[in-house]
């Protein structure tokens, strides 16, 4: 803590003892109180994760989107100019605290909702001149797998299966991907990077912004293949179609970014095992039978490639209470 704290003070704001670790696994964040008594987070960027190039259009990306009143968490301008503090390895950044609960359910007027939201991001990133950030496509896909391999992290009795599969589903992305465009996208938004505050939702961690398909961020915030799921999606599209044009066939994409996920999240978890929060966190994670559901997973992914995305009938519930936001309201 005391190390944060000079770091934040070598920024030029003065701070008193106060600094409370939050949750996080990829960086260290902590809350801190200035001399004032107004509450900041600090966010210490894990060293070699990203350059400082990448984390400066993340602060772009935030930037222009809080311009428009997206409600995320506005980057702090720092006292010497700019928003990124370094030093050696050592690099962060100041944000507004963001109080608020998580969405406990995801209602179809909810999805219409997070489809509206989704838009006006994603209307942001068209235009958002990004040239350092990670490229979602299938190369990225094959390089982490030859990474895994490159470690000896998986069983040799899974190897080839896993692989296999793998590559199958590395394959169908870039053919899936073709004609699809592509732009900045928030890249990691799930549920638990969302909070309501005074009714209004607010989006958390840009950290993995990327260049991608607008999908990406429609299918981790709604997973799931059942039925209601399916439903919710025509609810998130309509309210997406309210800012900008979705194609229904880049709903075929839903299956490969699952499995992309998977394999890029067994990575992570690889790179990330000399932290001691991991093993702690995640202490089946390497074993025989955690490898095994991860295969199983990935051929499940190949099995759904062409299961419904949407319902074969689309429903008319937004003909009543549609427009269930109202984008006037303060931030």
């Amino acid at each position: 803590p005391q190390q944060t704290l000079d770091a934040v003070e070598a920024t030029g704001l003065r701070c008193t003892n106060v600094c409370v670790q939050l949750n996080s696994f990829e960086n260290r964040v902590y809350q801190i109180e200035l001399h004032d008594g107004s509450p900041l987070v600090v966010k210490l960027y894990r060293p070699g994760r990203w350059s400082a190039a990448q984390i400066r259009e993340e602060h772009q990306f935030l930037n222009a989107l809080a311009q428009v009143d997206v409600c995320v968490c506005d980057v702090i301008e720092l006292p010497k100019g700019g928003t990124l503090s370094q030093s050696g390895p050592l690099m962060l950044a100041l944000f507004a605290r963001q109080g608020g609960r998580a969405p406990e359910e995801v209602t179809m007027a909810m999805s219409a909702r997070l489809g509206a939201m989704v838009a006006r991001i994603h209307q942001v990133g068209v235009e958002l001149p990004v040239e350092h950030r990670v490229a979602l496509n299938a190369d990225r896909l094959d390089d982490t797998l030859d990474w895994l391999l490159d470690q000896g992290a998986l069983p040799a009795d899974l190897v080839d299966r896993y692989v296999e599969t793998a590559r199958e589903i590395a394959a169908v992305l870039d053919e899936r991907l073709t004609q699809v465009p592509r732009h900045a996208i928030h890249g990691d938004l799930h549920l638990g990077n969302l909070i309501l505050r005074r009714d209004i939702l607010h989006v958390l961690d840009f950290d993995d912004m990327m260049i991608g398909p607008a999908c990406q961020d429609l299918w981790l915030l709604l997973p799931g293949r059942d039925e209601h799921t399916l439903r919710l999606r025509t609810a998130f599209l309509h309210g997406y179609r309210q800012f900008r044009d979705f194609d229904t066939r880049w709903l075929n994409l839903i299956e490969p970014l699952r499995g992309y996920r998977y394999v890029t999240y067994a990575a992570w978890l690889s790179r990330r095992w000399h932290d001691p929060m991991f093993p702690h966190t995640w202490p089946n994670f390497g074993t025989q039978k955690w490898w095994q559901k991860a295969t199983q997973d990935l051929e499940d992914v190949l099995a759904h490639l062409d299961a419904p995305v949407v319902p074969d009938q689309i429903d008319d519930w937004a003909e009543e209470g549609s427009d269930l936001w109202d984008w006037g309201e303060s931030r």
